[in-house]
Protein backbone atom coordinates (compact mmCIF):
# COMPACT_ATOMS: atom_id res chain seq x y z
CA UNK A 1 0.00 0.00 0.00
CA UNK A 2 1.10 3.61 -0.59
CA UNK A 3 0.25 6.54 1.47
CA UNK A 4 -0.85 9.59 0.04
CA UNK A 5 2.52 11.60 -0.28
CA UNK A 6 3.85 8.50 -1.82
CA UNK A 7 1.17 9.68 -4.64
CA UNK A 8 1.73 13.03 -4.97
CA UNK A 9 5.42 12.82 -5.05
CA UNK A 10 5.62 10.84 -7.41
CA UNK A 11 4.26 13.54 -9.92
CA UNK A 12 6.00 16.45 -8.60
CA UNK A 13 9.72 14.66 -8.30
CA UNK A 14 10.87 12.77 -10.71
CA UNK A 15 13.15 10.69 -7.57
CA UNK A 16 12.51 7.41 -5.66
CA UNK A 17 8.47 7.93 -5.49
CA UNK A 18 8.23 8.21 -9.23
CA UNK A 19 10.52 4.96 -9.53
CA UNK A 20 7.95 2.90 -7.22
CA UNK A 21 4.81 4.12 -9.17
CA UNK A 22 6.57 3.30 -12.23
CA UNK A 23 7.19 0.01 -11.04
CA UNK A 24 3.42 -0.10 -10.05
CA UNK A 25 2.42 0.59 -13.68
CA UNK A 26 4.95 -1.91 -15.04
CA UNK A 27 3.21 -4.72 -12.72
CA UNK A 28 5.77 -5.17 -10.70
CA UNK A 29 4.15 -5.84 -7.50
CA UNK A 30 0.26 -4.89 -6.72
CA UNK A 31 -0.25 -1.08 -5.30
CA UNK A 32 -2.60 -0.92 -3.23
CA UNK A 33 -4.94 2.37 -2.29
CA UNK A 34 -7.31 2.57 0.00
CA UNK A 35 -10.77 4.92 -0.84
CA UNK A 36 -9.31 7.92 1.91
CA UNK A 37 -5.63 7.80 0.11
CA UNK A 38 -7.39 8.63 -3.56
CA UNK A 39 -10.14 11.41 -2.06
CA UNK A 40 -6.75 12.75 -0.47
CA UNK A 41 -4.52 12.71 -3.56
CA UNK A 42 -7.57 14.05 -5.21
CA UNK A 43 -8.16 16.80 -3.10
CA UNK A 44 -4.50 18.21 -3.77
CA UNK A 45 -5.10 17.94 -6.73
CA UNK A 46 -7.98 20.39 -6.73
CA UNK A 47 -6.36 22.67 -4.61
CA UNK A 48 -2.35 22.81 -5.48
CA UNK A 49 -1.36 20.57 -8.50
CA UNK A 50 -0.41 22.73 -11.48
CA UNK A 51 -1.96 21.33 -14.93
CA UNK A 52 0.84 19.37 -16.00
CA UNK A 53 0.68 17.65 -12.56
CA UNK A 54 -3.22 17.06 -12.46
CA UNK A 55 -3.08 15.38 -15.93
CA UNK A 56 0.28 12.99 -14.69
CA UNK A 57 -2.10 11.73 -11.91
CA UNK A 58 -4.90 11.52 -13.79
CA UNK A 59 -2.99 9.83 -16.46
CA UNK A 60 -1.90 7.18 -13.33
CA UNK A 61 -5.62 7.34 -11.51
CA UNK A 62 -7.26 5.78 -15.34
CA UNK A 63 -4.51 3.22 -15.66
CA UNK A 64 -5.83 1.52 -12.64
CA UNK A 65 -2.79 0.25 -11.44
CA UNK A 66 -3.92 -0.16 -8.41
CA UNK A 67 -6.21 -1.79 -6.06
CA UNK A 68 -8.68 0.15 -4.58
CA UNK A 69 -9.67 -1.10 -0.53
CA UNK A 70 -12.01 0.42 1.66
CA UNK A 71 -11.74 2.39 4.76
CA UNK A 72 -12.30 0.99 8.19
CA UNK A 73 -16.04 2.46 9.89
CA UNK A 74 -15.34 5.05 11.94
CA UNK A 75 -16.27 2.80 14.76
CA UNK A 76 -13.30 0.77 14.26
CA UNK A 77 -11.29 3.58 13.91
CA UNK A 78 -11.82 4.75 17.20
CA UNK A 79 -11.63 1.47 18.49
CA UNK A 80 -7.84 1.40 17.58
CA UNK A 81 -6.73 4.64 18.69
CA UNK A 82 -3.34 3.31 19.93
CA UNK A 83 -2.35 1.69 16.72
CA UNK A 84 -0.25 4.62 15.96
CA UNK A 85 0.52 8.28 17.34
CA UNK A 86 -1.04 10.24 14.85
CA UNK A 87 -4.44 9.66 14.73
CA UNK A 88 -5.15 11.17 11.31
CA UNK A 89 -3.03 7.80 10.26
CA UNK A 90 -5.44 4.97 11.91
CA UNK A 91 -7.74 5.00 8.87
CA UNK A 92 -4.84 3.96 6.42
CA UNK A 93 -3.45 1.67 8.79
CA UNK A 94 -6.10 0.13 9.43
CA UNK A 95 -7.31 -0.65 5.94
CA UNK A 96 -3.38 -1.49 4.68
CA UNK A 97 -4.07 -4.12 7.90
CA UNK A 98 -7.38 -5.60 6.54
CA UNK A 99 -5.95 -5.46 3.01
CA UNK A 100 -3.51 -7.59 4.17
CA UNK A 101 -0.79 -6.19 2.44
CA UNK A 102 2.72 -6.91 3.21
CA UNK A 103 4.23 -3.10 3.52
CA UNK A 104 2.72 0.75 3.69
CA UNK A 105 5.34 2.80 1.59
CA UNK A 106 5.32 6.46 3.03
CA UNK A 107 7.44 9.02 3.31
CA UNK A 108 5.59 9.90 6.92
CA UNK A 109 8.17 9.83 9.78
CA UNK A 110 5.37 9.19 12.51
CA UNK A 111 4.90 5.47 10.62
CA UNK A 112 7.77 4.33 9.76
CA UNK A 113 9.63 5.42 13.25
CA UNK A 114 10.74 2.06 14.77
CA UNK A 115 9.73 2.28 18.34
CA UNK A 116 6.84 2.26 20.54
CA UNK A 117 4.65 4.60 18.25
CA UNK A 118 4.61 2.00 15.73
CA UNK A 119 5.49 -1.41 17.32
CA UNK A 120 1.36 -2.33 17.32
CA UNK A 121 1.59 -1.25 13.58
CA UNK A 122 4.58 -3.45 13.12
CA UNK A 123 2.95 -7.02 14.10
CA UNK A 124 0.27 -6.35 10.98
CA UNK A 125 2.47 -5.21 8.43
CA UNK A 126 6.01 -3.59 7.79
CA UNK A 127 5.92 0.21 6.99
CA UNK A 128 8.71 1.66 4.84
CA UNK A 129 10.05 4.58 3.32
CA UNK A 130 9.73 4.17 -0.22
CA UNK A 131 13.70 4.20 -0.92
CA UNK A 132 14.15 1.53 1.54
CA UNK A 133 11.56 -0.34 -0.66
CA UNK A 134 13.27 -0.10 -3.69
CA UNK A 135 16.58 -1.20 -2.19
CA UNK A 136 15.08 -3.87 -0.25
CA UNK A 137 12.03 -5.15 -2.17
CA UNK A 138 12.78 -4.07 -5.66
CA UNK A 139 16.64 -4.76 -5.77
CA UNK A 140 17.49 -1.61 -6.75
CA UNK A 141 21.57 -0.79 -5.76
CA UNK A 142 22.91 2.04 -4.02
CA UNK A 143 24.25 3.37 -7.39
CA UNK A 144 20.88 3.63 -9.08
CA UNK A 145 19.20 5.01 -5.92
CA UNK A 146 21.71 7.50 -5.80
CA UNK A 147 21.08 8.68 -10.03
CA UNK A 148 17.14 9.54 -9.08
CA UNK A 149 17.95 11.15 -5.61
CA UNK A 150 18.16 14.65 -7.20
CA UNK A 151 17.03 13.81 -10.60
CA UNK A 152 15.04 16.67 -12.19
CA UNK A 153 12.65 16.14 -14.82
CA UNK A 154 14.46 17.34 -17.51
CA UNK A 155 17.01 14.63 -16.57
CA UNK A 156 14.42 11.72 -17.11
CA UNK A 157 13.81 14.04 -20.62
CA UNK A 158 16.92 13.51 -21.84
CA UNK A 159 17.05 9.68 -20.60
CA UNK A 160 14.04 8.86 -22.67
CA UNK A 161 14.91 10.72 -25.76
Amino acid sequence: MADTNILISGVIFPRAAYEFLRHALRGDFTLVVSEQILAEVRRWMEKKATPLQRAALEVFLEEGAFEIVPDPPAEEIRQHTNLVRDVKDIPIVLAAIQAGVDFLVTNDQDLIAEGETTALLRRYVSPMHVVTFLREVMGWSPEELEAVRQRTWEEVEDETA
